[in-house]
């Protein structure tokens, strides 16, 4: 009984180490920057 109960232990602790170890990466680039409008050129006097 104790053996059956380690293995069960065992593979419950092998498969939340795999399912934590396949986690996808994530994305730390900020977004593009939004273009200015026509309104937003005329109004701060920014050219792109």
């Amino acid at each position: 009984m104790l053996i059956s109960l380690t293995r069960i232990v065992t593979v419950g602790l092998t498969l939340a180490i795999a399912a934590c170890a396949t986690a996808p990466a994530v994305d730390l680039t900020p977004p593009p920057r939004k273009a200015y409008d026509a309104k937003t050129q005329l109004e701060s006097g920014r050219r792109m």
